[in-house]
């Protein structure tokens, strides 16, 4: 951990229809570098709930725990910078994640970065899985879909309820070989919403699957060097 370093709490927020299976590579990975770790599955299958409701079930697994990490992977990203607002947080990475602007609706995200213009189809299993999963093994991108879960749309139009960006300091993490957030396009989204020049990190969107001890170790530098 390095001397003086306190461990921290990584709290884990998964992608769109999916669940905190995504993590379980990564979870034992972190807990070896020493920190303790909260995967949470977020309520998404109920059509009732939206963004407020998803942070509301991370701030409740959040309780007990101190010196959190908040990581949010893809979709996750639209839920995390509401938990910062809500629970004291020493960290924010975006791993391949979607940076919302306060008010911004998920609908209204898709349009307004420009990555509707990307045409990526999304029709097919077999699209799904050049997308999402290159650089996976096969055993898990079967395991994954086997884990999938539907993701209810009905407040996919209501504004989100962050209304000013959380004082914490805030990494962005990018996967080089990602063909669902290219990397220009990610570079460019973090540049216009964070206002920093994102980390990048071989692989493709899937990166907790294909390279979690990677993943931790970026995670946990990221930690260590948190106050830079």
């Amino acid at each position: 951990m390095g001397i003086g370093v306190e461990p921290a709490t990584f709290v884990l927020i998964h992608g769109g229809g999916s669940s905190a299976w995504d993590w379980h590579l990564v979870e034992p990975e972190l807990r070896g570098l020493g920190h303790e770790v909260v995967a949470v599955d977020l309520p998404i299958e109920d059509d009732a709930n939206g963004i407020s409701e998803y942070a509301d079930a991370v701030v409740a697994e959040c309780a007990g725990h101190r010196r959190l990490a908040v990581v949010a992977h893809s979709f996750g990203g639209l839920v995390a910078p509401l938990v910062c607002s809500r629970v004291a947080t020493e960290l924010l990475v975006f791993v391949a994640g979607m940076v919302p602007k306060p008010g911004e609706s998920p609908a209204e995200w898709w349009s307004a970065t420009g990555h509707d213009d990307l045409g990526i189809a999304l029709d097919t299993r077999r699209e799904e899985v050049d997308a999402f999963f290159n650089g996976v093994p096969d055993r898990l991108v079967d395991a994954a879909f086997e884990h999938a879960r539907d993701q209810g749309g009905a407040n996919w139009e209501q504004p989100s309820p962050l209304r000013a960006w959380p004082q914490v300091p805030t990494r962005f993490l990018l996967c080089r070989d990602d063909r669902f957030f290219p990397p220009d396009f990610a570079r460019a989204h973090a540049t216009e919403r964070l206002g920093i020049t994102p980390d990048e990190i071989d692989g493709g969107h899937m990166v907790a699957l294909a390279h979690p001890r990677e993943l931790a170790e970026r995670l946990h530098g990221f930690w260590n060097r948190r106050g830079d």
